[in-house]
């Protein structure tokens, strides 16, 4: 895995197309929380099995405020994003880092493996731009909804 990053660091700005190929930038949701949810690929089993049970209770991660905001990440194509989200009913939008640069930048890149692809893991960024909370999760182990709920109050 790449550089990981502290509680308390400035978590660095990014801007990356999301699954309907509108642009998210960090620095635009400047005062809210955001909650990160790196993951390795669309459509392989953990991953499908995370998001079916983080978006029906979405509203226990964000708190039920408007706040907190979500974002799955990884290195996918935006419209392999679409259709994992449409097949899956994923409720917050998935976040395209082809260039490996973010999740690098954000120590969730899982390294020269044979898939090229993001860790798993969380990274809660608070309203002040600074990372709240911040865990790695092992490629193969599914998150816990409840987990995700404490990071991110």
């Amino acid at each position: 895995m790449s550089q990981a990053l502290s509680v308390g660091d400035t978590a660095p700005d990014f801007e990356l197309m999301a699954d309907d190929q509108s642009t998210v930038k960090l620095s635009d949701l400047s005062g809210k929380t955001v909650v990160l949810l790196f993951y390795p690929m669309d459509f392989s089993p953990v991953c499908t099995n995370e998001h079916c049970s983080f978006g029906p209770k979405l509203s226990e991660i964000t708190g039920g405020s408007d706040d907190t905001k979500v974002f799955g990440v990884n290195c996918d194509h935006p419209f392999a994003h679409a259709e994992f989200k449409k097949q899956n009913n994923i409720p917050y939008p998935l976040l395209s880092d082809t260039s490996r640069e973010m999740v690098k930048a954000y120590g969730m890149f899982a390294g020269e493996t044979p898939f090229n692809c993001a860790a798993r893991g969380t990274v809660v960024i608070g309203p002040d731009g600074k990372i709240k909370a911040y865990e790695p999760v092992e490629i193969l182990t599914e998150r816990k909804v409840e987990d995700l709920a404490k990071m991110a109050s």
